[in-house]
């Protein structure tokens, strides 16, 4: 069995928490990749905002 680095999944659920203020738990509840899913679509949202779209 594979675990995902605790370290790495602090940071996705801070990420996705500052954003869009989920509960934490929420987002531990999660499947890895729609978590990940998320975490991309943040990122697109940050570049087009700070891109000035």
């Amino acid at each position: 069995m594979v675990t995902y680095a605790a370290e790495r999944l602090l940071e996705e659920v801070a990420y996705v928490a500052y954003h869009f203020h989920w509960p934490r738990g929420e987002i531990l509840d999660l499947e890895h990749h729609e978590r990940r899913r998320w975490v991309e679509e943040i990122a697109r949202i940050n570049t087009r905002v700070n891109e000035g779209r």
